[in-house]
């Protein structure tokens, strides 16, 4: 976590912490910037150089995250639910994330390509914007280029329903990993894997991120669920997460005033960092 401060300040931070990682040895670039606080992949960056991290640190003033990257290539989002005091819990869903990506010709630049393709033409701007003059190049044949590195439906990638991956290895895994967070119950991790034989074993992955009460199930996202099998999921979801927080409440946990809440949103609405681009 890096804090509010000078740019050189926090500079230094970030390349103190890569030099000093720990178990896994110093990290090297790329690695990942992203807020503290976030929603749908925004401010999410690809960091190569330490003048890369420079220039992040001067357009984010806020708390920030700096992480390891992980080239997956694979990634899955896993919503996860225990009830509050049991020991093990249940895998409610597992998004299938497929990164967007176009593939050379030889003659079409990468503009063209995005526009020719139905899907990806709906988000045109969002590439372009991360492009920037590189969207003009031209691949050569057979060339694959990435359209994107953060795994989120706003930011380009496709969101499919993974529930074949839900497994009582991967179960047990995760109910293992849900002891790491005290009062955890509900919520999705962002998980990146380059095996999906060994991820549903239950081994050879990462989590990214951990997103907690304001996840969504994101299996819902799949072009194939209709419009009302997706309510029918949220109705669950938020069904489960209610049922926690009374439960919680039961248990003594502090419940937020009303004030407390609008005050928590309108800072958030209102961060003069906020920056709804990511790579």
């Amino acid at each position: 976590l890096i804090d509010r401060g000078t740019v050189a300040d926090r500079k230094a931070i970030v390349l103190s912490a890569m030099s000093d990682a720990g178990g896994g040895g110093a990290w090297s670039f790329p690695i990942i910037l992203k807020p503290d606080v976030g929603e749908r992949g925004a401010g999410v960056r690809l960091i190569r150089s330490a003048a890369q991290v420079e220039d992040y640190l001067r357009d984010h003033t806020g708390p920030i995250i700096a992480q390891q990257f992980d080239p997956g290539p694979l990634e899955v989002g896993l919503f996860y639910v225990r009830e509050p005091g049991q020991s093990r819990g249940q895998i409610f869903s597992i998004t299938d994330k497929r990164f967007s990506a176009v593939v050379g010709d030889g003659l079409s630049s990468i503009r063209t390509l995005v526009w020719r393709h139905p899907r990806f033409r709906a988000q045109a701007g969002v590439f372009f914007a991360r492009l920037g003059s590189a969207a003009d190049r031209v691949p050569a044949r057979g060339e694959t280029v990435p359209l994107g590195t953060a795994g989120n439906h706003c930011q380009g990638t496709m969101f499919l329903d993974g529930k074949r991956m839900i497994t009582p290895a991967l179960t047990a895994a995760f109910d293992r990993i849900a002891d790491h967070f005290k009062g955890f119950s509900f919520g999705r991790f962002d998980v990146r894997y380059a095996d999906e034989r060994a991820l549903v074993a239950g081994r050879g992955f990462r989590i990214v991120e951990l997103n907690g009460v304001l996840s969504e199930s994101t299996n819902i996202y799949d072009p194939a669920t209709g419009f009302w099998a997706a309510q029918r999921v949220l109705r669950r979801q938020w069904g489960l997460a209610f049922a926690i927080g009374s439960a919680n409440r039961r248990r003594t946990a502090r419940v937020p005033t009303i004030g407390e809440l609008l005050r928590a949103i309108l800072a958030h609405t209102r961060r003069p960092d906020k920056d709804l681009r990511a790579d």
